[in-house]
């Protein structure tokens, strides 16, 4: 699960911002002020943070100025009412890795963040790390090998393909466009229901004669493993 730090002083949109990316599958700890976000993302992991310009304490300025200095790695989107382009262009330049102005559709927020976390989080295996696994599943990244409580299961490249994709982000919701930009060719055309189809043939080859799925739709949203 993916850990998010929001620093926003509006309680209004950092309710909805934390509401709709809970939904989603992410951790999200909302901060109100500049100067304690700043104190908690230094002192925790996150995987990226969503810094709002205007804030009590520090500025988003000045925080990811000074986060950017003490993390090199993490990802960083900054949010403001400021649009005009020199704006956008301090924001970058502080060490945001983006920058989107209010007010904004959740769908463009969400979008963006999986950008960002795909870019610093890629799906590649370390050169350590051959098995995954989840509940009683395991799939092996050099054998190609998988397995259910015990029972080998033979798939398809794309089905163990989505698998994996799956065992990578488990109780996180991955939405349609997220499972065709990691799965299939980035212009993947989306409004097919090859993605439905392929998942539906993966569920009958793991599913099928266990108690327990693992593979959950969320109509309208995605799938997500449990």
């Amino acid at each position: 699960m993916f850990k998010i730090g929001l620093a926003e002083d509006d309680q209004k949109i950092a309710a909805l911002i934390k509401t709709g990316l809970e939904e989603y599958g992410y951790e999200i700890t909302s901060i109100p002020d500049g100067q304690q976000a700043l104190e908690i993302f230094n002192a925790n992991h996150f995987d990226l943070v969503i810094l709002d310009i205007m804030m009590p304490g520090l500025n988003g300025i000045a925080v990811c100025r000074q986060l950017r200095t003490a993390n090199k790695s993490i990802s960083i989107l900054m949010l403001s009412a400021l649009g005009a382009i020199d704006d956008k262009v301090t924001g970058l330049n502080s060490g945001a890795d983006d920058y989107l102005v209010k007010p904004f559709h959740f769908k463009e927020l969400l979008a963006r963040i999986e950008a960002l976390l795909r870019r610093h989080q890629p799906l590649a295996t370390k050169i350590d790390e051959q098995i995954l696994s989840y509940d009683d599943i395991t799939l092996n990244i050099y054998s190609k090998e998988v397995q259910r409580a015990g029972t080998p299961i033979t798939l398809t490249a794309k089905e163990f393909t989505l698998l994996e994709l799956f065992l990578r982000n488990p109780n996180r919701l991955l939405s349609r466009q997220y499972i065709a930009e990691n799965a299939w060719d980035i212009n993947f055309d989306t409004g097919t229901n090859v993605i439905d189809v392929y998942i539906n043939f993966l569920r009958n080859k793991i599913e099928k004669g266990f108690d327990k799925k693992l593979i959950h739709t969320k109509i309208n949203m995605g799938y997500i493993l449990k």
